[in-house]
């Protein structure tokens, strides 16, 4: 499961502003990986959802960004070439070794995978590298260009269209691509690869997954795609190769053990993330989820809100109250939900309030709770469930107030 997605932003090679998007795991981020997307295509595309989604289930972190000129990212893809590609992967990597931390694990798609193989030599912190139906030289995207090929080689320019849309490639994009040696990068790569290929892949031919794979050095793995086509264009294919990296990755990032790192048993800890205004980590036990607020006033709405976390601990110590006195009065209650919302409300017009509540000046805040029950229960036995509601501890802990405590942690006393 992962949390909402962060966008953020980074200068790339040509000073343009670059979109990105982070996914998040919902507990702990173990580790973060950089995902490069397919030439002319964006961070958007269904591999790359995918394969972060696998990953953030995983506890890895997931940045994808649009190339400069390509989908939300600023500047002209036409001022752009393989060479300010692999910057714009470096800028990135800078970004995160800044702002999050740098990236152990590096993907790449198609050319993307191609930039990746290239890039990796210089990010070194990264452990592992996994490339998805990646050419083994840089030019061999020329190949889509077709008959367009000889009127940028003599016009210095021409417009090509890919997938649908038209794009002005220039004669120092082809030379640019040219100059690049990807399996010589490869053969010095001194990194864990995963190279994933469809046999079938009219794009870019099974050839050049052996190129890759007989460069590299150990450790090395390859993974068929079977009948997949260039883009992972079938779910079910995106899915696979998604949790294939991920299963892989796992051998090489060192992902830590949430039981060994369980924290001191009934105390939470909440730890700002560095993200954002508000975003901080929970952590309870073994158990670690975000917390942050709504977009509306300023936060990036990655996880509940504190009063979200409130209203959840009042609805979950209902339903675990009412559970336990349905068994042991043996009463056919099959489910119980609980619904809580809340509001800050002024007092005296709160007429469903207790009545020293209706006396105060000012705004209270009002939890209201709708439980629903499943089972054969009669008029009687659901208004009793109902009283016993109110009996929940963490009801009655906010009706009757508590002590909190406050010390500076490290000071004696602690």
């Amino acid at each position: 499961m992962s949390a909402k997605p962060i966008r953020l932003t980074f200068e790339g090679a040509h000073g343009a502003e670059l979109a990105a998007r982070l996914d998040l795991p919902t507990g702990a981020v173990e580790a973060y990986a950089l995902f490069a997307h397919c030439f002319t295509c964006s961070k958007d595309v269904a591999a790359a959802r995918k394969i972060a989604e696998a990953l953030t289930r995983r506890g890895i972190a997931v940045l994808r960004f649009d190339f400069t000129g390509l989908g939300g990212s600023g500047g002209d893809f036409g001022s752009t070439n393989f060479t300010s590609n692999l910057e714009d992967l470096r800028r990135a990597a800078d970004y995160m070794r800044e702002k999050l931390d740098a990236p152990k694990l590096l993907i790449g798609h198609s050319l993307g995978g191609a930039a990746m193989l290239a890039v990796a030599p210089d990010i070194p912190e990264a452990k592992a590298v996994a490339t998805i139906g990646a050419p083994a030289e840089a030019d061999h995207v020329t190949h889509n260009f077709g008959a367009k090929l000889d009127e940028i080689e003599n016009d210095g320019e021409a417009k090509v269209s890919l997938a649908g849309r038209d794009f002005c490639i220039q004669k120092q994009f082809i030379d640019d691509l040219r100059s690049h040696d990807v399996e010589m990068r490869v053969s010095h790569l001194k990194k864990a690869l995963l190279v994933l290929h469809a046999p079938l892949d009219d794009v870019v031919g099974i050839e050049n997954a052996t190129k890759i794979f007989v460069a590299a050095k150990h450790p090395k793995s390859f993974v068929s795609l079977d009948t997949a086509d260039h883009l992972l264009s079938n779910q079910q294919d995106a899915a696979y190769a998604a949790d294939v990296i991920a299963a892989w990755a796992g051998r090489y990032i060192e992902l830590k053990d949430a039981a060994a790192d369980a924290g001191e048993e009934g105390v939470v800890e909440v730890r700002e993330t560095g993200l954002g205004k508000f975003q901080a980590m929970v952590q309870a036990g073994p158990h670690r989820l975000l917390a942050d607020e709504p977009v509306s006033v300023g936060g990036f709405a990655s996880g509940p809100s504190p009063y979200e976390f409130l209203s959840a601990a009042l609805g979950a110590c209902t339903s675990m109250t009412l559970r336990m006195y349905a068994d042991r009065k043996n009463l056919p209650l099959d489910r119980v939900s609980v619904e809580i919302s809340h509001a800050k409300v002024h007092a005296q017009d709160c007429s469903d309030c207790a009545e020293d509540l209706q006396d105060r000046d000012g705004k209270i805040d009002r939890f209201e709770r709708r439980i629903a029950f499943e089972g054969d229960l009669d008029a009687d036995t659901r208004k009793r469930l109902l009283e016993i509601a109110d009996k929940c501890p963490v009801h009655r802990t906010l009706e009757a107030g508590a002590a909190v405590v406050t010390k500076e942690a490290g000071t004696a006393g602690n």
